[in-house]
């Protein structure tokens, strides 16, 4: 399974950074759709909930970053993770603990390069101005003569 321990049960996001089992808190619900007859009494939704505020062994600045930068914080601190698409709870939850680790992986991304503002070309302004003034002859023609 991609980013998880089955021994350890922690969440392992990247090299550096191991949510442990004891972050991570699981809950189960009915999920709608597919299922048959089963649907109505397998528990196969799967939310899972981290509390990147309270998860032991992150560094600070990790933690910092984490909270700053993780879309769809519950309560500012906790990220929710719900997944359904699945018939079996055991293939819903990996698919919720990919997600997490795909979120959190991506809010450790270092910050792209600030974009250096550039003079539009010469060619681009004579585009601009000849389909300013295109467009001005065409609405020019719906006006009624009178005018």
């Amino acid at each position: 399974m991609d980013g998880y321990d089955d021994a350890t049960g922690d969440l392992w996001v990247s090299d550096d950074v191991v949510l442990p089992a004891n972050a991570l808190t699981w809950r189960f619900s009915r999920s709608s759709g597919p299922g048959g007859q089963g649907v109505n009494t397998a528990d196969s939704r799967v939310e899972l909930l981290v509390d990147l505020a309270g998860a032991p062994g992150l560094p600070d600045d990790v933690r910092d970053r984490l909270l700053a930068r993780v879309p769809r914080l519950v309560g500012g601190h906790v990220l929710h993770v719900t997944a359904s698409e699945h018939r079996s709870q055991r293939r819903n939850r990996e698919a919720a603990r990919r997600r997490a680790a795909a979120l959190l992986r991506e809010a450790l991304l270092p910050d792209p390069p600030a974009r250096q503002a550039r003079r539009p070309s010469r060619g681009a302004r004579l585009r601009r101005m000849e389909d300013k003034r295109h467009r001005s002859q065409r609405k020019a023609l719906r006006r009624s003569p009178a005018e």
